[in-house]
């Protein structure tokens, strides 16, 4: 609902930053506040979580997302914390939204359909007002939800500069080789900074083609016998960052503000169907776009089931998830090493995009999975198949495999559902 006058008294509902590792605490006025300042390059068990005032949405009726939720989003609260006005913020969003327009020949940051997809939920067996909901981000900026995760990085850092605390350096670096490469270049080169991204030689030759169409400096990142455990991509990210480069990342670890206008995802979905959700099946590789969409819907007053879907060729969570159950108490940020470690054989799946060495965010998927009875699906990879076949037949949505991976938690579980429920799935990254 719109606020009422007595709400435009409190311009923001965000108040701060706590790290869920060692319960550091941030002001909101905190500039660049990337990570948690007890995090190392050793030890990077730490995340920066959005701490948020109790109470209901404030949105603005407003086509932007990021300027109808602008008083749900910390880049903003931020930038009122610092004395930057309400306006002067929404005007740096248009501006960057014209900007990315111009790059993208005319896709801007707007709500995307979320909507029941009666096929695939024939398909599925489904009773009447129960079925599918597909949130379908293909036609989001870059062609998937990335860019959302990386825009609160960037206005965060555009409302820096502009008030005189921003970096001394404004080089960005990201560690990806799909859908966040290619949101990360578009971003950048809407607003004229440079980037570089790091990428495993498996990357797709497109991608990296469009990445250097859109100006980008690929670093190829392989990985040698000698390479300390985890992603090598990342490490050399982590150089770059050492080196001064802005972690332009979506993994919440390296860049706190990646896990703030993500969650606008959420917010749309609760938008459409309230509360009246029951299972959110959501595919998992980094985590954000989980813990995003899980936290989102829980701070609109929603609690369906969060189902952190993940695939047998790479699945830290399922494994950090079995252990959880098996000890039986909450799992804390203290606990995170005896959950959470790089996978240890060569990731492998047709959805390519969650192969993550790591479940980065792990913690606020986990969060919400605790508080909503959900839990972590590991699913084989003929699940991943039928899925993206099932799902991109029946609904007509030019997603990839990557993109349907979280309905291959449904076709799984689907024997548990019952035929009543309302399930929601994200869709996200155009198949090429």
């Amino acid at each position: 609902m719109p606020p009422t006058d007595a709400d435009r008294t409190i311009e923001t509902s965000v108040v701060g930053w706590r790290c869920a590792g060692c319960g550091t605490e941030l002001d909101i006025a905190t500039p660049l506040p990337w990570r948690c300042p007890n995090a190392t390059r050793s030890d990077r068990r730490h995340v920066l979580q959005i701490v948020r005032r109790p109470g209901p949405l404030r949105v603005e009726v407003d086509p932007d997302p990021l300027v109808a939720y602008g008083s749900e989003l910390a880049w903003q609260a931020f930038a009122l914390a610092r004395g930057i006005t309400t306006d002067a913020c929404a005007a740096l969003v248009r501006q960057l939204d014209d900007r990315v327009a111009a790059v993208t020949g005319g896709v801007r940051f707007r709500r995307t359909p979320f909507h029941h997809a009666d096929a695939l939920s024939a398909a599925l067996d489904f009773a009447p007002g129960g079925g599918v909901w597909v949130k379908d981000e293909t036609g989001n900026v870059a062609g998937s939800h990335k860019a959302r995760h990386l825009v609160s990085i960037l206005l965060h850092l555009k409302a820096a500069e502009l008030l005189g605390v921003g970096p001394r350096d404004d080089r960005l670096a990201i560690a990806s080789c799909g859908n966040a490469a290619l949101a990360a270049a578009v971003l950048a080169a809407a607003d004229h900074r440079e980037l570089e991204v790091f990428v495993p030689p498996t990357a797709d030759p497109s991608i990296v083609a469009d990445l250097v169409r859109l100006r980008a400096i690929v670093t190829e990142c392989p990985r040698g016998p000698s390479e300390a455990p985890g992603d090598p991509c990342v490490h050399r990210f982590r150089d770059a960052v050492e080196a001064g480069a802005v972690p332009f990342s979506v993994q919440g670890p390296e860049n706190a503000l990646s896990l703030d206008a993500g969650r606008t995802l959420g917010w749309e979905m609760a938008e459409v169907l309230g509360t009246g959700l029951d299972r959110l099946f959501v595919q998992v590789g980094g985590g954000a776009l989980a813990a995003c969409v899980g936290r989102a819907v829980l701070e609109a007053g929603s609690r369906p089931r969060l189902c952190a879907v993940q695939t047998e060729g790479c699945a830290p969570l399922g494994r950090a998830w079995e252990r959880a159950v098996e000890v039986g108490v909450p799992v804390s940020g203290e606990d995170w090493g005896t959950y959470m470690w790089p996978w240890e054989s060569a990731p492998r799946s047709v959805a390519e995009g969650i192969l993550d060495d790591e479940c980065y965010d792990w913690l606020g998927v986990v969060e919400v999975m605790e508080a909503t009875g959900g839990g972590a699906v590991v699913v084989p990879e003929s699940s991943i198949v039928r899925a993206y076949e099932l799902g991109v037949g029946a609904t007509g949505i030019p997603a990839s495999p990557t993109g349907t991976a979280g309905l291959a938690g449904l076709v799984e579980r689907r024997p548990d559902v019952r035929a009543q429920e309302r399930v929601a799935v994200v869709f996200s990254g155009v198949a090429r």
